[in-house]
């Protein structure tokens, strides 16, 4: 169901905090209607107690004094058409005229109590309207010509609330005024605290999972990642938060895959060192006891001691420059250079090892400049790295392509070749150091860091090397250099 507002992820803590504080402010108010009602429907219940038969009765003589002047004067005596006067009448009430004497000359109404004459006391004890007197009295005095000089009206009591004090409220008001001011009180602390843990629970959620998450990240979880359903600078938090994670467990990973190949490395390296120098060792030792005689025998062991003693050498410097290139030291001289020409003269340094090998060679690279951003050292290491790596394993007779092809950001150099290929299973671990061809891991062959040395520098200049084949060419490595 969609909300008329925006849902807490999209809000800013600062306005979820806002429209906290003004629905507060609602409940506070509606708490203060809710008092006043209370408080209105108490003092009305105890009003209605006090209402008289007609609530527009007219209790004060005077009003009454007016209309029986007009009466007089016009010299009509129709008491039924005057309104005020029937509707005491109505009520229970009457009208008494007195005299200068306090003398009752004259009623209008139903007269209910047996005074004829007032003296001073009597009159001034009634006026006094007293809870617990009969009759409720107001007077008021006549300037009409004749014997009449008051008017005194007459209600039952049990009709009239005489209130002394102006403050209503407090004299209706059935309970004290702390009482009301208690609950009103007990019910805004009560708001203020229900309030207070809402919006402190809404925030300590997201950051209890926050903590949790920090924790569980220090001890470490690396895979920990948080969902967090909150004003959106919290969701901005566990968004970095777990972008953080990624980085630190991908760090991890390959830090972790890192010390691993750092391990297989160094005991791939033993295996390939202990063979030629056990080897070196055995001639040598024959040599020492006097096992070649005959010169023949000793220019042999001393051939088989000189190519493995080579074999070594060549390992340990692939192995120093497969280091050196991942050390913080070594400084590259990477710019935009033309390509062409380069390829070109590498592939004249490596014709006669080609020719030797009797391998057929098709360079192909375009007349025009082409131009790309490269390392000289480098890639002339990845192309020769190729070419010795086909020369290697292939047998005589091997046709060798190395093909420069530009495009639109980058420059393809291919190198590839027709011999018997690299096995599918290979594949996705040729590029390691210390793997090749051939599983047995024989003397025979390259060092297996060829490839390794030729993918890492590739790498180092922002390029890509990978390997596929097409056609009857079984082996097609392919390079590429950004412009």
């Amino acid at each position: 169901m969609k909300r008329p507002w925006k849902a807490r992820e999209k809000r800013l803590l600062q306005t979820s905090l806002t429209l906290d504080f003004l629905l507060f402010n609602f409940f506070l108010l509606l708490l203060v209607a809710i008092v006043y009602i209370i408080i209105n429907l108490d003092v009305v219940d105890f009003r209605i107690s006090d209402q008289v038969v007609d609530p527009d009765l007219n209790v004060e003589a005077h009003v009454y004094v007016t209309e029986l002047e007009n009466e007089w004067l016009s010299g009509s005596s129709d008491e039924a058409n005057n309104t005020e006067i029937q509707r005491l009448k109505d009520s229970g009430g009457w009208i008494e005229v007195l005299d200068a004497e306090r003398k009752v000359i004259r009623y209008i109404g139903d007269k209910q109590d047996t005074f004829t004459q007032y003296s001073e006391a009597e009159l001034y004890a009634g006026l006094e309207n007293r809870n617990e007197q009969p009759y409720y009295y107001s007077i008021s005095p006549l300037s009409t010509e004749g014997a009449a000089k008051y008017v005194l009206l007459k209600i039952p009591r049990d009709l009239v609330s005489v209130r002394i004090n102006d403050n209503q409220l407090i004299t209706n008001l059935k309970h004290p005024l702390s009482f009301y001011i208690m609950i009103g009180i007990g019910l805004v602390l009560l708001l203020i605290f229900v309030y207070s843990y809402w919006v402190a629970r809404r925030i300590k959620k997201p950051l209890s999972i926050l903590s949790l998450g920090l924790t569980q990240m220090i001890q470490g979880n690396y895979s920990t990642r948080m969902s967090i359903s909150a004003e959106r600078e919290f969701v901005q938090i566990g968004e970095t938060f777990n972008y953080m994670a990624d980085v630190i467990e991908n760090t991890s990973a390959e830090k972790r895959y890192a010390e691993e190949s750092k391990q297989r490395l160094i005991v791939d390296l033993s295996h390939d060192l202990k063979t030629p120098i056990t080897s070196i060792q055995g001639y040598a030792q024959a040599l020492v006891e006097g096992r070649g005689e005959d010169k023949d025998r000793q220019q042999r062991y001393l051939g088989y001691i000189y190519n493995k003693s080579v074999q070594v050498a060549r390992m340990i410097q692939n192995m120093l420059e497969l280091l050196k290139v991942d050390s913080p030291d070594f400084r590259m001289h990477i710019q935009q250079r033309e390509i062409g020409e380069f390829v070109r003269e590498i592939m004249a340094d490596t014709y006669g090892e080609i020719e030797q090998n009797h391998f057929g060679l098709h360079v192909l690279v375009p007349d025009e400049e082409i131009y790309a951003r490269y390392d000289p050292e480098l890639l002339s290491r990845v192309i020769q790295n190729l070419i010795t790596n086909a020369l290697s394993y292939n047998p005589r007779g091997t046709e060798l392509r190395v093909e420069l092809i530009p495009l639109d950001n980058h420059v393809v150099i291919e190198v590839a070749d027709t011999g018997v290929g690299i096995p599918q299973e290979l594949w996705a671990t040729i590029f390691d150091p210390f793997v090749r061809g051939d599983e047995a891991r024989t003397g025979t062959g390259g060092t297996g860091l060829g490839l390794a040395i030729a993918r890492r520098n590739t790498e180092k200049m922002g390029g890509r090397l990978t390997l596929s084949r097409r056609g009857r060419e079984t082996t097609v490595f392919t390079i590429q250099i950004p412009k």
